[in-house]
């Protein structure tokens, strides 16, 4: 279905979904569309359109010519429709006619939510908003309808929300500290309406605020006399109140800031908002720069920042740069080290932008955005080894330019990548050692602190795969050391858990149990759903079968995205021997991720218990790689004990098998 947007904070006009103006033939079709407009969906019956449209004085065949401005608008605005169907838009209904736009295609409509959206933010994200409302206004609005009876209550509602938008901007931009901007435009916006006390209150504190106490009082002095000459009124206790409080120069009216860090913020916040167009390319630049800093946040941080990122990048492919839609890319240069994937429908669309941004970005030159569109592909595409290669390859030629250009930044960011693709077998946990380590030199000599933080993460875990737990725990201590000094809330969640895995593979199973209910609670409010969702039953597990304990789950666990791994265990604890086979004659082999050890491990004991040698031996195959690793320990975060005796148990089940 075709996109028509409607405005009408202006003349009344309508754009298709390219932006391109929808051409609507003559005031009488406008009149209309206006009234329709007005009604916000309603059905407005064709005697009311008739008696609106020519106050109370219509022709003889005005029924008929309705008829006709409605059908002439619905060939404009759906031009493809076929003949004698429905309209979609433009329905009929009853005893007349609606139109049915979506309440985000106009933006009269649109203006209203943002404004009411704004009301629930705090200052320093209330002022774009507001701003991005006001910003909508192209002129008075139903500029072109402007003496129609029927179109002046919903104009002065529209006038008044957009007066009180102004002046909830200006007491934002005051509660930041940014009373230059507030001052420029509110003093335009009394000028236009002088009768607003509010404004001029205002107007009189920003320019106290900005050190300018004559002025501030010269506009109240001003405020009294058109208040006076114009409305025949004293100005009310706000303005002789304000006006007091600067000649006394009263505390509460400069409060000054409480936290400078926080004021310099909030003032260059604030401006960058009222200065930078909305729709510019700087924006969507700049929106991918600040979705790099919120995703190390946590608390909801990282789920945010990626689903901007992907608004943004989605923004910058619809205006047609690839060069701009590179950078915007290229720049969320985000250290990851889990390697499930959170999302895997947006890590596709990513993957597909940056694939269709190599593509299009002009022959010769781009070296350096073309490495970062390569490295972004190779971050996103986690858990598609060791079927698919593309990330892979993509991480090498990423690693080969950034070395090229010498460039430290890109560098890391392709040896992140180059991690994330460190998976076409088991038993990789020293070749991940190599990475992390350079990804650590690197960081540490250029000053880039998160990545610094990335590499000793990714030796945490090589090191814990191959249980040389002193070295982890340096790793470990240097990663908390970096993340208090750099504010990194996120690095904690990865290091107490490293701690819980240790005393799991180190103490008896019931000390292990308790490390582990303990460290999920460095979950709880991180902002990291794709590690969440099923860890502590699988560790819980895991730790089970590492100490030879019975299988035991409750029937309403989460076991996320680890379940068709865990299943078949799970049935055959229940006695569901026939339940299990049938599950495993379709199992899919684990992902190439972190986790791939020790889900191989959980296949191979259930095949073990019934006896299915082909999955046996697909497992036995899949783990000798890794036989001299702790199984899951190259996560950092859990283990289902050495590899070597679940090859063992293997070997002993083929051998009762055989005989």
């Amino acid at each position: 279905m075709r996109v028509v947007e409607f405005g009408v904070l202006g003349a009344v006009a309508a754009w298709d979904e390219t932006g391109e103006p929808v051409v609507l033939k003559g005031p009488r079709h406008r009149a209309v569309l206006a009234r329709l407009l007005v009604a916000r969906r309603r059905v407005v019956p064709v005697p009311r359109l008739v008696e609106d449209l020519w106050a109370g004085d219509p022709p003889a065949d005005a029924i008929g010519t309705v008829r006709t401005f409605v059908a002439g608008l619905r060939r404009a605005l759906e031009p493809e429709r076929p003949r004698r169907t429905p309209s979609r838009l433009l329905v009929t209904e009853g005893p007349g006619y609606a139109l049915r736009a979506e309440p985000a295609h106009v933006d009269a409509w649109r203006f209203e939510h943002t404004v009411a959206a704004a009301g629930d933010l705090p200052p320093a994200r209330a002022v774009p908003r507001l701003t991005e409302a006001l910003e909508l206004w192209r002129g008075p609005a139903y500029a072109d309808v402007a003496a129609e009876p029927w179109a002046r209550a919903e104009r002065s509602r529209l006038t008044g929300l957009r007066l009180t938008a102004v002046e909830r901007r200006a007491e934002a931009q005051l509660a930041l500290g940014a009373a230059a901007e507030a001052a420029a435009d509110l003093d335009a916006h009394v000028a236009e309406h002088p009768w607003r006390e509010d404004a001029w209150q205002l107007l009189a504190l920003a320019l106290y605020r900005c050190g300018r106490q004559a002025d501030a009082l010269s506009v109240l002095r001003r405020a009294r006399q058109l208040l006076r000459e114009h409305l025949g009124v004293e100005p009310g206790p706000r303005l002789n109140r304000v006006e007091q409080d600067i000649l006394r120069h009263a505390e509460h009216l400069d409060p000054g800031p409480s936290d400078t860090a926080g004021q310099v913020w909030a003032e260059a916040s604030a401006a960058y908002a009222s200065m930078v167009p909305p729709r510019a390319r700087t924006r969507l630049e700049s929106t991918a720069v600040l979705m790099r800093e919120l995703a190390v946040t946590g608390g909801g941080g990282l789920e945010a920042a990626r689903r901007h990122r992907a608004a943004a990048v989605a923004a910058a492919e619809q205006l047609g740069d690839p060069e701009l839609t590179a950078r915007v890319i290229g720049v969320y240069d985000v250290p990851a080290v889990w390697t499930r994937c959170d999302d895997q429908v947006q890590a596709d669309r990513l993957v597909g932008s940056a694939e269709r941004t190599l593509r299009l970005l002009p022959p010769g030159g781009h070296e350096a955005a073309r490495a970062r569109l390569l490295a972004t592909v190779a971050v996103e595409s986690r858990g598609t080894l060791p079927d698919g290669r593309r990330a892979l390859q993509a991480a090498r030629q990423a690693v080969e330019s950034a070395r090229r250009l010498e460039d430290a930044d890109l560098l890391v960011f392709a040896l992140n990548g180059l991690f994330m693709q460190t998976f076409e077998r088991t038993g990789l946990a020293a070749r991940r050692d190599v990475i992390g380590a350079e990804i650590t030199e690197v960081a540490a000599r250029h000053g880039l602190f998160t990545y610094e933080v990335l590499g000793r993460l990714i030796r945490l875990q090589a090191h814990s795969a191959t249980a040389d737990f002193t070295a982890a725990d340096r790793h470990a201590a240097a990663a908390d050391a970096l993340a208090g000094r750099h504010e990194l809330p996120l690095v904690a969640v990865f290091t107490t858990w490293y701690r819980a895995l240790r005393t799991a593979a180190t103490e008896p199973a019931h000390i292990g149990e308790a490390a582990y209910r303990e460290a999920a609670k460095s979950l709880e409010g991180a902002g990291m759903p794709g590690l969440e969702h099923g860890l502590l039953p699988l560790a819980l597990l895991c730790l089970r079968l590492h100490h030879g304990l019975p299988v035991t789950a409750g029937p309403h666990t989460d076991w996320g995205p680890y379940e068709p791994w865990v299943r078949p265990l799970l049935l055959l604890a229940e006695g569901r021997a026939q339940d299990a086979v049938r599950l495993l004659a379709d199992v899919p082999s684990p992902p190439g991720d972190l986790l791939c050890e020790a889900l191989w491990c959980l296949l191979a004991r259930a095949a073990i218990q019934v006896g299915d040698r082909a999955l046996m031996r697909r497992a036995r195959s899949a783990l000798e790689p890794a036989r001299g690793e702790l199984a899951g320990a190259a996560s950092g975060l859990l283990t289902a004990g050495p590899v070597a005796d679940h090859l063992d148990a293997l070997a002993v089940a083929f051998t009762v098998h055989a005989s």
